[in-house]
């Protein structure tokens, strides 16, 4: 079922929008006054509602809560701002929403797998978990400079940095703040943020972190497999996904695996697999060889994906599609996935900036480490280094901004300072590089503070919430059971960044952090891998096999239509990509493939077609196919 939810404030004001929702919304509550407060639809499974005196609370998503919890912890709280009290120490993901004393609380989840929004409705505030809801409600139209902005790789996480959508007048609340519609004695206010939620100081010894990452993980797990019956999860090879195999076989549900071999099926991904299943004799593995699954960019021109933004992980679509669908008539209801632990468990470069102060030996030793992978001069490596040291998360955006058409970033430029530099893609207008280098300048005016103190927390959190962001799109627009991504669990993400950087940047374990936590929970065997398989195999065997698919895809281009892409040299670079031969990363034309999806699905794109309810396409980005 469509999950999705408005909230709006306690107010007279609002009766005509609830009035105006409820032909949709089976679910219903109310605040206190007995307005509408909350209306939508969600699992009976997936949510706490509890009333204690003039307090309203809702927790919706994947926790361990029961009403009756909920009830109890709700009952202790004075005023909204406390909201955060009910839900203390509780694992999962999930929305918390509280109504108390005319006043409203609303928030979603620090790794933007949860997200609030912001739209006006009828002359009143209201807020919902879904972008696109709020833009099929108002009518808004798409930005053209975001979609110009979403064309930029590697692609800045919009989720992280910024309060703007894909949407006119629909805003976003960023993931580590609450929206606030607080009432006193002159009545209700505006809405304003409250910041709930802190990244931690990476300043934990190892084994401390491990531990808490430790019951972290577990608890996040245990969310998912409480309650029984079966579930699934990806057994790819990688440690973070295994880890959360052997968790999940400890639970109580039936546990169901689900991997593809690729390629190269003796890589160091399929051995480690193989491997880990062995170990795991009540769960049923389901293996898929390479001729049994779709490729990458399969079927993408006729694929229509109602997300709320363009989703850069197009290529993966038909894939993950397929593994669904295979994990649901195994009778899965929930899908564990293994993504994000590369941002937690790997500390960026970025961390020898932050300690060469404190730290001058080891962070210099570790530079001439990293020098020789990256196969770099030490002149190139001191200058990395000067340049880093000498911005801040604004100024390194418009130096970004100033360099949009230059070569892709290389290292150690592109990893020891706050984030990697965007660029936009070789066939991009002027025109869409000038409204691209436009919104960056206007986003680096609004850099009030990066995310974290530590340029390596900071890099962490835009990567993160970068994947929260795609993880809650996945959830959105495919079919098959709902999917979990316990590495963005907030208590996960917190345990994960609070350790010291020189001992989970340790040469050694690949990732030594996790390895520590999971010692006894998976054998020994699996945890000594060293190394990470690679795609690249897979990727161009993908583009050379499906060039024809893509090619028919950008057939009438909507991208082109609208000026943001030059179709000639869009098509040179498909063909380059195709062969092996670019210059330019194979990544650089996800971001393309994405926006050129998001644009042929929105309605009235392409008469006749189908495409999920909401606005149409503005005349701006319509263009003449």
């Amino acid at each position: 079922m469509k999950r999705w939810w408005v909230a709006l404030p306690d107010t007279d004001a609002a009766a005509p929008v609830a009035l105006r929702l409820a032909r949709e919304a089976p679910e219903r509550l109310a605040h206190a006054s007995g307005r509408p407060w909350l209306l939508g639809s969600w699992p009976e499974g997936e949510a706490a509602v509890a009333e204690a005196g003039p307090v309203r609370a809702a927790v919706l998503g994947r926790s361990p809560l029961t009403s009756r919890a909920l009830r109890h912890r709700a009952g202790r709280l004075r005023h909204v701002r406390e909201a955060e009290s009910a839900v203390a120490g509780v694992p999962g993901s999930y929305h918390l929403l509280a109504s108390a004393h005319g006043s409203v609380w609303a928030r979603g989840s620090a790794s933007a797998v949860r997200r609030v929004f912001t739209a006006v409705l009828d002359g009143v505030q209201v807020a919902s978990g879904d972008a696109a809801t709020l833009a099929r409600l108002t009518g808004a139209d798409p930005e053209p400079a975001m979609v110009a902005a979403h064309l930029l790789d590697p692609p800045p996480c919009w989720a992280a940095l910024s309060e703007r959508t894909m949407w006119r007048g629909v805003r976003s609340v960023r993931p580590d703040e609450a929206l606030l519609w607080h009432r006193d004695d002159r009545g209700l206010g505006p809405g304003r943020t409250v910041r709930w939620w802190r990244p931690p100081r990476p300043e934990l010894p190892l084994r401390t972190a491990a531990s808490a990452l430790r019951t972290a993980l577990r608890e996040s797990v245990a969310t998912c497999t409480s309650g029984g019956g079966t579930v699934s999860a990806d057994l790819s090879g990688g440690l973070d996904a295994t880890s959360l195999c052997f968790l999940a076989s400890r639970g109580e549900a039936e546990l169901v695996t689900v991997r593809r071999e690729g390629a190269a099926p003796r890589d160091g991904d399929a051995v480690c697999a193989a491997r880990a299943a062995q170990h795991l004799p009540a769960a049923t593995h389901v293996v898929t060889g390479e001729r049994e699954t779709p490729d990458w960019f399969a079927d993408l021109a006729g694929v229509r994906l109602p997300t709320e933004e363009p989703a850069a992980w197009v290529r993966e679509l038909t894939q993950l599609g397929d593994t669904l669908l295979r994990a649901r008539d195994h009778g899965s209801r929930l899908h564990l996935c293994g993504a994000g632990g590369d941002a937690l468990f790997t500390p960026a470069p970025a961390h020898l900036t932050d300690l060469l102060s404190a730290h001058p030996v080891y962070a210099l030793a570790r530079l001439a480490r990293h020098r020789t992978d990256w196969r770099t001069s030490r002149l190139r490596t001191a200058h990395g280094l000067w340049c880093a040291l000498r911005q801040d998360p604004a100024r390194a955006l418009r130096l970004a901004a100033d360099r949009l058409t230059a070569p892709a970033a290389a290292p150690p430029e592109a990893l020891l300072g706050w984030q990697a530099p965007p660029r936009m893609p070789p066939w991009a207008t002027a025109e869409a590089v000038e409204a691209a280098r436009a919104l960056l300048y206007e986003l680096a005016d609004e850099q009030a503070e990066p995310l974290a103190p530590r340029r390596s927390v900071h890099t962490a959190l835009h990567r993160v919430r970068h994947g929260g962001n795609a993880a809650r799109q996945m959830n959105a627009a495919l079919e098959g059971p709902e999917c979990a991504f316990p590495f963005a669990d907030d208590a996960v993400v917190t345990a994960a960044l609070s350790a010291d950087p020189r001992e989970a940047a340790a040469p050694g374990p690949r990732t030594p952090l996790l390895t520590t936590a999971m010692r006894g929970l998976v054998p020994p065997g699996v945890l000594r891998r060293t190394a990470k398989g690679s795609c690249e195999a897979d990727l161009h065997r993908a583009l050379h096999r499906r060039s024809g698919g893509i090619h028919s895809l950008l057939d009438g281009s909507r991208l082109a239509a609208a000026g943001l892409v030059d179709r000639e040299r869009l098509d040179q670079a498909l063909h380059a990509h195709a062969s092996a031969a670019s210059q330019t990363p194979p990544t650089s034309l996800m971001p393309t493939l994405g926006c050129e999806i998001w644009l042929r699905s929105l309605p009235g794109a392409e008469p006749g077609a189908h495409a999920p309810p909401g606005p149409p396409l503005p005349e701006s980005l319509r263009g003449t196919p």
